[in-house]
Parts: structure tokens; sequence; C-alpha cells
């Protein structure tokens, strides 16, 4: 009985080694093929040794300044349900942190003080004039917070998207299973495989309204920068060192003295359900002398996926906010 058990387990391990194989073999034909039509939207600098990418439209005196949520591959394709009521009026610019986008993949550490240093350059090298209006998703709630710690004359108003604060990350150790899941999937190529599964691009963005805002060629860029880039080494680092970079950020300037406008989800009447995060977004106004929050119905974690012109409303009173003062 013994010895087929063992065979039978040798089998099984022969077949897993062989179908990762052939996994592997597809994820790199997959990516060699993907890489021939992924192509810069933007504007690529030389940021640190490396090249970072920027995209930039629309026009007059205000520059929004877009920070992604932590794991949002394709940040262009992610805010792009903004663009159209934005651009008429300000001028719109998306960079992509390195290990997202266009950007490239570094392995350079993700404190807090070396992402605002990268944007830092990225701007200037853009010729893009303070001050900026920032607008933070999820995690990019800390880079923006950080930079206005750090180069409070170059921002002049803040609006975070189901921006988490800094206290809330201080409390949480940044887990990297997620993140280590996605690379081994990636990898041996069952992500690439699942994303031809129908239903399952929609499922997988379940929070981001299923891409249903997005037109198929953006829905195919956001699909193809997950199978070029989910989980890299960079994103990784980056939520590791969450909790630390919550930490430096609780350490400098609070509050801030630009307007800061906090947009919550209600997750379809469900917000309570999360007790910890409901009181955490309340009382994350607190950050700015200047300081509102509001309950976005109808929308969850990627609100400008399901509620983009309130998104965009409320960047515009910001910018009016700042040209009258």
């Amino acid at each position: 009985m013994w010895r087929r058990i063992r065979i039978i387990t040798l089998y099984f391990l022969v077949l897993l080694l062989f179908l990762t194989g052939v996994g592997s073999v597809y994820q790199w034909y997959g990516s060699a093929q993907d890489k021939k039509s992924y192509k810069p939207v933007g504007t690529l600098y030389e940021v640190a040794g490396h090249k970072m990418h920027l995209y930039v439209g629309g026009r007059g005196d205000t520059t929004v300044v877009f920070a992604s949520g932590w794991g949002t591959s394709s940040p262009y394709a992610d805010f792009s349900p903004l663009y159209k009521g934005l651009e008429p009026h300000v001028k719109v610019a998306v960079y992509d942190r390195f290990g997202y986008g266009f950007s490239d993949t570094t392995g350079r550490k993700r404190n807090i003080d070396t992402i605002t240093d990268e944007i830092h350059e990225l701007l200037l090298a853009a010729n893009l004039k303070p001050p900026y209006l920032f607008v933070g998703h999820s995690l990019g709630s800390l880079e923006t917070i950080r930079y206005a710690q750090r180069y409070p004359d170059e921002v002049k108003g803040i609006l975070l998207i189901e921006g988490g604060s800094p206290e809330y990350y201080a409390a949480r150790e940044g887990y990297t299973i997620v993140s280590h899941g996605y690379r081994v999937l990636r990898n041996i190529g069952v992500l690439r495989t699942l994303y031809h599964v129908r239903g399952f691009p929609e499922w997988v963005n379940d929070q981001s309204n299923g891409l249903r805002l997005l037109p198929d060629d953006l829905k195919a860029l956001s699909n193809k920068a997950a199978l070029l880039k989910a989980g890299n080494k960079d994103m990784t680092d980056e939520i590791r060192q969450s909790r630390s970079n919550a930490k430096i950020i609780l350490a400098g300037k609070k509050p801030l003295d630009v307007p800061l406008t906090v947009l919550t989800a209600d997750y379809f009447g469900r917000l309570g359900s999360d007790k910890d995060w409901k009181d955490s977004e309340a009382a994350l106004s607190s950050w700015s002398r200047y300081g509102k929050q509001i309950i976005v119905p109808n929308s969850s974690h990627y609100i400008h996926s399901y509620q983009p012109d309130m998104v965009v409303k409320e960047l515009l009173k910001l910018s009016e906010l700042h040209s009258a003062r």
C-alpha cells in the first residue's frame, strides 16, 4: 500500500513540475508578445537612474497629481473615468511609481521618503510647476500626506479617495502574502490562464466595478499591466513597508495647512461592517486645518470607478477654492 502511495505521489510531483514548466513557458511567451504592444501613453523620465512614467493631459493653471492605490498595476487606466470631466479645466498628471504601469521595476527600497523624492524629481523633470493638487487613492494617501509634509509650498490641496489614514496603516502589518501569491501565479502562467476564463477579469476587478467604465482598449491595457507587473518586488516591498512608512508620517507635521477632502465609500450600505475602517476614515479629515469627509453612496473602494462625476466635482471645488484665496 505504501509503495503505491509513493508511486502516486511521485507521478503527481512529476506532473506538477511538468505543468509548472509549461506554464512558465506560456507566461514567458505571452509576456514577450504583450511587451510588443505595451507602449507608454505618456513620457518616460530619468529618475534615480531608472525610467519613470508620467501621463499629462488637460489644460489650465492647476495641476492635479494622481497617486494610485497599492497593487493597481495601471494607474493611467484606473483613473481614466475622471479625465473627460477634468481635462477641460485642469492639467492631469498621473504617475506610475516604480513597479507600476510603464515605469521600471527597480528593487529600490520603498521607504516613504524615497518614494516622495522620486515623485518630486519626476514632477521637476516634467516641468510641471507647483503648487499641485494631490489625489491619493487607498495606500497612495501616505505619499500624498508625506509630500505635503516635506514640500508644503508645493501642495495647495489634497483629495483622498478611500485613502487610509497613517494611524490605520501604522496599527497593521504590511502583509506580503497576497503580493507573493500574485507573483507566483503570474510567473507560472496560472494568472494568464485565468484571465482567459470568462468573467475572471471582471471578478478580480470587482472593487473597481469590474472595469465597466473603461473602454475596451483600456480594459485590455489594465489586464495586460496586471499580467506583466502584478506582485513584483517593488509592489511587495511597498506593502511590506507600509507600517513603518505610516509611522514616519505620524512623526511629521499635523495638521496640514492645506484643504483636505476625504471621500469614503458607503460600500453599498455596508460601511459600518468594518468599524476600524469607518472610524479611521471619519478621523482622517483631522489631518488638515481645513478638512472634511464626504460619504459617497453606491460605491466601493475604487470610488472613481463607480461615481467619477462626484470625484470630479470635489476636485474642481478644491481647485476653485484655492484660486479664490
